[in-house]
């Protein structure tokens, strides 16, 4: 679990580095005494009530380190996304994943939706969807598991021949909105 306190840490750098990505200021330096284990780390930002972009990395790199370069990148980056315009800053709401290690599945029947992240690989294309998607979705397990091939641009049941799939868990958190 993390600390609320560094929970806060997390979200304020993140809203700082996005703001700061939005308004062309100087982006903010991650502090170096937050030290928090994870395999990954996702932010995720809404505008009101749509989403508006979700960039993240398995990368072997520091979490507030990975938060500050994500959060201004999710600001411009998300191609699937316009960039976010200054007018909408006050309706932005942050959220952060923090990633375990992924776990080889052996069996579909060990994918816990809500609980579970999935990562469906196969030759060079790799899928990730987050926890929260599938009950967001009113997913059950054999349509997230479609998703995140679908996600990987692999045929919706390569899951059931070839593919390798994992599965994490996440500690998301999100702004508080007043």
């Amino acid at each position: 679990m993390i600390a609320q306190a560094d929970r806060q840490r997390l979200l304020d750098l993140a809203r700082t580095a996005l703001v700061a990505r939005i308004r062309g200021t100087t982006p903010p330096l991650p502090p170096n005494d937050l030290e928090i284990p994870a395999s990954g780390v996702f932010v995720t930002v809404h505008c009101r009530t749509d989403l508006r972009g979700c960039l993240g990395t398995l990368d072997a790199e520091p979490v507030a380190v990975a938060v500050a370069r994500l959060a201004a990148d999710v600001a411009h980056r998300d191609h699937r996304f316009e960039p976010i315009g200054e007018h909408e800053i006050t309706d932005v709401v942050i959220d952060l994943s923090v990633l375990t290690s992924p776990k080889l599945v052996t069996q579909p029947s060990e994918i816990v939706v809500g609980r579970d992240g999935l990562i469906v690989e196969h030759g060079s294309r790799k899928g990730l969807l987050l926890p929260q998607v599938a009950p967001e979705h009113g997913w059950d397990r054999e349509t997230f598991l479609a998703q995140t091939c679908v996600k990987a641009g692999l045929a919706r049941d390569a899951w059931r021949s070839g593919a390798t799939i994992f599965r994490f868990e996440a500690e998301v958190f999100t702004e508080q909105t007043t």
